[in-house]
């Protein structure tokens, strides 16, 4: 079972869109998928229908032998939520000394190929246990200049952590997302990006995609929701680019 936490502390960058939409395409591929929603927020459990939970994540980090109990399946074939309620607001405090809460949740659970956590969009606690737990990292980029800002402060986390809590932690690769091709400010940070952080990059670029930003609303995953659109063609190659890269690790 390979972990994957989708982290940046930017808020907007299209973290939970790839979250919610590169389980579902994994999943839709034969593989069991496990996703964790570890944001307050809880846009991926609202995302995939899952709205209103009263138990979760929440709970199943205080008591990861009953996490079982708490994971709900959704509209896609093999693929599971531990979702966030309203309790997990809270955890950031309860986690603040508790570093390895979320790993000991991880070494409960069985049966999965891969699970991915949505972190929250920040630093705090929650992130710090993501970071701690997780395999590798996967980095939504949008094609911004303050985004690349934030991304550096990232990488600087990332190597302290490596450091310490999560020696074998690795970064699987940044993806560009919510990219306009048609601008030069895309293009411009697409040169940056790929010219400073070359093969980490994912070649598969998620486009602007009025489908992308609609399915949340319908409580879908763009493969379910849209599946001939841009947006649903740009999950697939990534979720096959993502799979090609989780297998050497």
């Amino acid at each position: 079972m390979k972990v994957l936490g989708i982290v940046n502390q930017k808020g907007g960058v299209g973290k939970t869109t790839t979250a919610v939409n590169l389980a579902a395409y994994l999943a839709a591929g034969g593989r069991k998928v496990l996703l964790l929603d570890m944001d307050p927020q809880g846009n991926a459990t609202s995302g995939l229908g899952l709205r209103g939970a009263e138990q979760g994540l929440y709970e199943a980090l205080g008591e990861p032998a009953r996490a079982a109990e708490y994971t709900l399946p959704t509209l896609q074939d093999g693929l599971f939520v531990l979702p966030s309620t309203p309790d997990l607001a809270g955890a950031g405090v309860e986690l603040a000394d508790d570093p390895d809460a979320l790993t000991r949740l991880l070494a409960s659970v069985g049966g999965y190929d891969l699970v991915l956590i949505d972190a929250p969009p920040s630093l705090g606690p929650l992130t710090v246990n993501v970071l701690a737990a997780t395999d590798a990292l996967l980095i939504p980029l949008q094609a911004e200049y303050y985004a690349l800002e934030g991304l550096a402060g990232l990488m600087e986390t990332v190597e302290r952590v490596q450091g310490g809590l999560n020696p074998r932690l690795k970064v699987l690769g940044v993806v560009l997302t919510m990219f306009d091709g048609r601008t030069n400010l895309a293009q411009e940070v697409e040169t940056m990006v790929r010219g400073h952080f070359g093969e980490l990059v994912f070649w598969s670029v998620v486009p602007r995609n009025v489908r992308l930003s609609e399915a949340p609303s319908f409580s879908k995953p763009i493969n379910v929701f849209a599946p001939l659109s841009s947006g649903a063609a740009a999950y697939k190659r990534l979720a096959d680019e993502v799979m090609q890269r989780v297998e050497k690790i």
